[in-house]
């Protein structure tokens, strides 16, 4: 074979080889990491439940006109909802629910990808509210790769409800306003009264208990972010 034809052999070799290993490494984000960091952050979430004695699903039924406590309760058991101090920042210490969306996800502190998002865990922002507490409770989550618990964080519609239960107390959130798509710059969608920066009709208005959920968007993209707020309704101890 002349040296044409090796030279375009081995260009055919070394393409299918790059082929293989960009195939390889796709399948490893978008299959594995879901797999392992899923499977991770559920175990942690039995953890959780075998801790609190509860099992998945207790207190379902909580929520607005059940007889659970009002929202303005929440306040009275705020302090026991906090992560202890010695918790590390991939430790989680709650559980968030969203019903419509089939997720079941622990929540840490903290929302570095290393630490806390590439677990499949939920993010709290720091130096937002903890669950129940007056002003926002703020987290972020994966929409692709490594749990993805924020998928279909674009399903949800207003009225849904989301709920986050602590070692102590189940609060429910109705959500009441989402963000189809805002920059990644605009912080005070987490404010302790959140509004959009760079959408003026976007925002709540008044002191409460909120809950924001964040993540990237477009899907496979981190360029933006969806946006999804809502407000306490209930509380109910365990």
């Amino acid at each position: 074979m002349r040296w044409p034809g090796r030279a375009l052999w081995g260009l055919g070799e070394a393409a299918v080889t790059f082929g293989v290993v960009v195939l390889l490494l796709v399948a490893h984000q978008l299959w594995w990491t879901n797999l392992r960091d899923h499977t991770s952050a559920q175990r942690r979430v039995q953890q959780l439940e075998q801790a609190w004695g509860t099992g998945a699903g207790a207190g379902a039924g909580a929520g607005a006109g059940d007889g659970a406590p009002a929202a303005s309760s929440a306040a009275e058991t705020s302090d026991q909802s906090a992560p202890t101090r010695t918790a590390s920042a991939s430790q989680g210490y709650a559980v968030l629910r969203i019903p419509r969306l089939g997720v079941t996800a622990p929540v840490a502190e903290g929302i570095t990808k290393a630490k806390v998002l590439n677990h499949g865990y939920v993010g709290h922002y720091p130096r937002t509210a903890q669950p129940g507490q007056a002003g926002n409770f703020a987290v972020a989550g994966h929409r692709n790769t490594h749990g993805e618990p924020f998928r279909h964080l674009d399903r949800l519609r207003v009225g849904d409800t989301v709920s986050v239960e602590t070692a102590t107390t189940r609060f429910t959130y109705v959500v009441v306003r989402t963000l189809a798509r805002t920059s990644a710059q605009d912080g005070t969608v987490v404010a302790p009264v959140p509004y959009s920066s760079f959408h003026r009709s976007a925002r709540l208005s008044g002191r409460g208990y909120y809950i924001t959920l964040t993540t990237c968007t477009p899907a496979f993209t981190s360029r933006y972010r969806l946006v999804v707020w809502g407000r306490l309704t209930s509380a109910r101890v365990r």
